[in-house]
């Protein structure tokens, strides 16, 4: 998120916007604030290749955070915001981060975990921190504010390309940090990867770029900091609401957005006369990604929004990337796109090449390289045998032109009577129905069949889950599957642990009804 070549050209255009506040922060002020943190992080003895962690909700000082450490050669890990204090010390040891930064909201959390964590010098927080907290962590603490405006606002002497080292998810296990060799590069000059995404998502010089994601995700990190570096406006919800997003289109003339397809299903179900409200004209780029996007969800949203969709796929490894614009997904509904970086094979369980339209294992010959951050045994788990290739575990098909379609990911495939069911299709039913917020589809304990078809429903307001809606959500799955892919019960749960970037985090749910049962195959 470096920007000082933007600041010289445009220093009194709004850098970002806070969506609920309204706050304009400058080119110029960005600038400053970016220099003086990183200013800070040379005091603390940080230097080229060194870690520094930030753990808060989307706030007026994030970005800063993010150009700090692009501007001065380091590596910063955006944390998820949402994980406990344990889960926080694991990623911050793992890191071998030396200063975090948090926030007033997440600071509990933070000062919970930081007393696991020997390692780190220093806890900035955003908003303020009274003594009672300062004296109660056993780690420094200060005001983020007050301790940068110490510092000098002009660039460090010795600026160098820095980086994220983001972690996965952890849905299927512990997280991991995902390394890139930092480039002996002035911060000016981005990662080859950044380069691609900037042609990829169609960015463009001034873009008006809406972000309704968390920002400790990979996806909104990167649009986030292709739109800086084309000298945009930014525009971030600190949470996302359906209609808000809408009415800032409207308000700020929004040119480019990036989604995840749980956004689409929330916009859809807005009542009609809300969503005709606003003027979307502006919207020139809509991408997504980040999950599987139901068929008729994505049907919809470019019948109301135009052939303005564009869909992407690709790990947060960099291993390769698929795209398609709406014309090619209509001609190929369900497809994640062509491949556009990266040489992709699909394989069976002994690496041999599956024919056309036939689900298997997607192994990249990588695009960019990376390795698991101290974690040399999941970094080879995830290379071929010859090293030649890497994989994060998704399943899909090629069809007969050369489009993806994702299946699932191998870790979820459900094994019911010795057939393989991926339970994605079922998933992705079940939200397009009216009643239905969210769903889950995976296998619970079988005595006959090994495993069955479970699905976990969270209902719309207003709707009663009982019995008989369990069997009407199974009938409705049953008019458009076949019997074998379908639930044979339905569960009813308030909220469904659905990561705020689009990611469905199933192993708790799963975990569950295999207890006395023998291990989950999701590990």
């Amino acid at each position: 998120m470096y920007a000082g070549h933007r600041f010289a050209q445009h220093p009194d255009r709004a850098a970002f916007i806070m969506a609920n506040t309204g706050e304009t922060v400058t080119y110029a002020e960005y600038e400053a604030r970016s220099n003086r943190l990183a200013h800070l992080l040379r005091g603390q003895g940080l230097r080229r290749g060194d870690h520094f962690a930030v753990f808060m909700e989307n706030n007026n000082r994030y970005l800063e955070c993010c150009g700090a450490g692009e501007r001065s050669g380091l590596y910063y890990t955006c944390i998820n915001s949402y994980l406990t204090a344990d889960e926080l010390a694991y990623i911050v040891n793992n890191s071998q981060s030396q200063v975090l930064v948090s926030s007033r909201a997440k600071l509990a959390v933070a000062l919970a975990a930081l007393a696991q964590c020997p390692a780190v010098k220093l806890c900035l927080v955003v908003d303020g921190v009274d003594d009672a907290d300062a004296a109660s962590g056993g780690v420094a603490t200060a005001d983020f504010a007050t301790a940068t405006a110490a510092f000098a606002d002009t660039p460090i002497a010795d600026e160098s390309l820095g980086t994220a080292m983001l972690y996965s998810s952890g849905t299927t296990g512990r997280p991991k940090g995902i390394l890139r060799p930092l480039l002996d590069n002035p911060p000016s000059q981005p990662m080859p990867l950044f380069a691609f995404l900037n042609q990829l998502w169609q960015c463009q010089e001034g873009m008006l770029y809406l972000s309704p994601a968390p920002l400790y995700h990979s996806a909104p990190q990167a649009n986030v900091s292709v739109a800086i570096r084309n000298g945009g406006t930014v525009v971030i919800q600190e949470h996302f609401d359906p209609e808000q997003y809408l009415a800032l289109i409207e308000r700020y003339r929004i040119s480019h957005s990036q989604l995840v397809p749980t956004m689409f299903s929330r916009m859809l179900k807005l009542p009609e006369q809300v969503r005709q409200r606003y003027d979307l004209s502006s919207l020139k780029v809509a991408v997504h990604a980040a999950a599987p996007c139901p068929v008729q969800v994505k049907e919809q949203m470019i019948a109301w929004w135009g052939p303005i969709i564009l869909e992407y796929y690709g790990a947060t490894e960099g291993l390769g990337f698929t795209a398609c614009n709406s014309a090619e997904w209509l001609a190929h509904k369900g497809t994640v796109g062509r491949v556009l970086l990266g040489d992709l094979q699909v394989l069976d369980e002994q690496m041999q090449p599956m024919p056309r339209g036939q689900p298997g294992e997607l192994w990249f010959k990588t695009a960019t390289p990376f390795v698991y951050f101290n974690d040399p045994e999941r970094t080879a788990a995830t290379r071929s045998a010859d090293g030649t290739m890497t994989t994060v575990g998704d399943v899909g098909y090629l069809d007969d032109d050369g489009f993806l379609h994702l299946t699932d990911r191998s870790t979820f495939m459900i094994i019911s009577g010795g057939v393989n069911i991926y339970p994605q299709e079922c998933e992705n039913l079940l939200i397009t129905h009216p009643q239905v917020a969210d769903a889950a589809v995976f296998g619970v304990p079988n005595e006959d069949l090994g495993e069955e078809v479970k699905a976990v429903v969270q209902v719309m307001p207003g709707v009663v889950a009982d019995e008989d809606f369990a069997q009407a959500l199974i009938a409705f799955c049953r008019s458009s599957l076949a019997g074998l892919k379908c639930p044979r019960t339905v569960d009813f749960i308030d909220q469904l642990p659905r990561l705020p970037t689009g990611k469905l985090y199933k192993k708790p749910l799963r975990e569950k009804y295999w207890v006395g049962r023998g291990a989950s195959r999701i590990v």
